[in-house]
């Protein structure tokens, strides 16, 4: 059977208290396996408002509603309210969500500082932020985490050496190339390994191959508005054709608001004939299969503002 590998970025302390508890009731309802990446230290959401000088950002804020899927308070968070320490507040939650049998990885230490910086960033910066990710991951967890989820697709090439050091044996921290409808620019697209300063490296990239519902809704595509209403229809005749999938969810979008939508969704990749799988199920089912090895590198894709990790063609 094809996979859809099931990705669940969360960002925010907001999304892990209330979006994932959500999530994994969904999850079970389906009998669907999943990842979920944790944001381990705190939550600076409210920094993120420094991003409304970039280009297209207000376009996908209009397009989106941020304040309506992540509230008010969260977006004061690190700005007139002080930043919650989601590790620290939230350790119960997060050892619930291992305890029901979901695979559990690292999205980041802090979403707002590492989207906003890790491009620029040293090898001491970069090393210090994941170390720290890492420690609180095994405090929390009690074992050393498989897998990986970059923050935003953000990386730089310290951050890619450091998954080999710390032995992460797969991530997804990179795109598939996308064509304005969403569907891929390269049939190809796929788990890959990456040639970082002339070195192959021992993790496997399993790049996201379909666009993100905050990247579709309120867009024209194909003469047709993307509204709540059409937007799970659109995703499901870009998965009409049988092929492995990876597709990110995030706890405070699909874990809140947009979980009917999500639901649709999973009932409809069934009766496509997909597995719901894990990251950790698709490094499974890629086995000893030899990868195609791709450089580093950066563009953007339909919906999202800014430069993100894309497969490289």
């Amino acid at each position: 059977m094809p996979l859809i590998t099931l990705k669940i970025d969360v960002d925010t302390f907001r999304g892990t208290r209330e979006g994932v508890p959500n999530l994994v009731r969904m999850l079970q309802k389906h009998d669907a396996h999943a990842t979920f990446l944790f944001s381990l230290g705190p939550d600076h959401t409210g920094w993120a408002l420094r991003r409304a000088f970039r280009p297209g950002f207000f376009q996908k804020v209009s397009r989106t509603s941020v304040l309506e899927h992540y509230g008010l308070k969260t977006l004061m968070y690190g700005v007139l309210l002080p930043a919650p320490d989601i590790g620290q507040l939230c350790a119960t939650q997060l050892r619930a969500v291992q305890q029901a049998g979901f695979e559990c990885g690292i999205h980041t230490w802090d979403h707002v500082v590492w989207q906003d910086h890790v491009r620029q960033q040293d090898a001491a910066w970069t090393q210090d932020l994941m170390q720290r990710s890492h420690e609180r991951f095994v405090a929390i967890f009690g074992q050393v985490p498989q897998t990986h989820g970059a923050a935003g697709w953000q990386m730089n090439p310290h951050a890619f050496r450091q998954l080999d050091a710390f032995g992460i044996a797969y991530a997804s921290d990179e795109r598939a190339q996308l064509n304005d409808d969403g569907s891929l620019l390269h049939a190809d697209a796929g788990p890959h390994r990456l040639s970082v300063d002339g070195k192959t490296l021992s993790c496997i990239q399993m790049p996201t191959t379909l666009p993100t519902l905050d990247e579709l809704l309120g867009r024209t595509i194909d003469g047709e508005l993307v509204t709540t209403a059409n937007i799970a229809a659109l995703l499901l005749r870009l998965t009409a054709s049988p092929r492995d999938h990876v597709y990110t969810l995030h706890a405070e979008l699909e874990g809140q608001k947009l979980a009917p939508i999500f639901d649709q969704l999973l009932s409809g990749w069934r009766a496509q004939g997909y597995d719901l799988a894990s990251m950790a199920d698709y490094h499974q089912a890629i086995g000893q299969r030899e990868l195609p090895v791709n450089p580093i590198d950066w563009g953007t894709l339909p919906g999202r503002s800014g430069d993100l990790l894309l497969q490289a063609a």
